[in-house]
């Protein structure tokens, strides 16, 4: 069955929790933007999948954490750890070591997926702010690889535009 017909009265339950929560509580809001998140990171990885299969599977990694965190925000013992984060800063680092890195922002949309990795990024920020209304116990982890995921994002749309060989440019305000 694709519906249980529980949440028909505006509330949800948490994991291992017989109580019921408004769908407008924080939580919900931190989950739902970690769920739109996680959606939008399979689109970028679909769409790279195509050009580049290292990036598909690091994108897919992010994906599997991203379940960890809807899992340790709705209640699990699951938790981010360190392990993830640094997981996240090796792959960053090395990203860095093969780009020019800007020297002021930059009008996104260089190329197709560099946009898309832009959107990412700014969905991920999205989520950060909700997480942190959360304001759940115990989430330093959780806070730092949303804070790595972002600049993730950010390294992938600049590498993606300057191996295609198109130029970013500031704005010009």
């Amino acid at each position: 069955m694709l519906y249980t017909r529980k949440g028909d009265n505006g509330t949800s339950g948490l994991f291992g929790t017989k109580e019921r929560v408004s769908k407008d509580h924080p939580l919900f809001e931190a989950l739902g933007s970690v769920d739109e998140l996680n959606s939008f990171t399979g689109l970028c990885k679909a769409y790279v999948r195509e050009h580049n299969e290292e990036t598909a599977d690091e994108l897919e990694q992010v994906q599997e954490v991203l379940f960890i965190v809807q899992a340790q925000l709705a209640g699990s013992t699951m938790r981010v750890t360190n392990t993830h984060v640094n997981a996240l800063e090796t792959v960053i680092d090395a990203i860095e070591t093969t780009i020019e890195k800007p020297t002021s922002f930059v009008v996104p949309g260089a190329t197709m997926l560099s946009a898309l990795f832009d959107f990412a990024r700014t969905v991920t920020r999205r989520t950060e702010r909700a997480v942190v209304r959360a304001d759940l116990e115990d989430s330093i982890e959780l806070h730092a690889f949303l804070n790595r995921l972002s600049s993730f994002f950010y390294a992938l749309a600049r590498r993606d535009a300057q191996t295609s060989g198109k130029a970013e440019k500031p704005p010009t305000y």
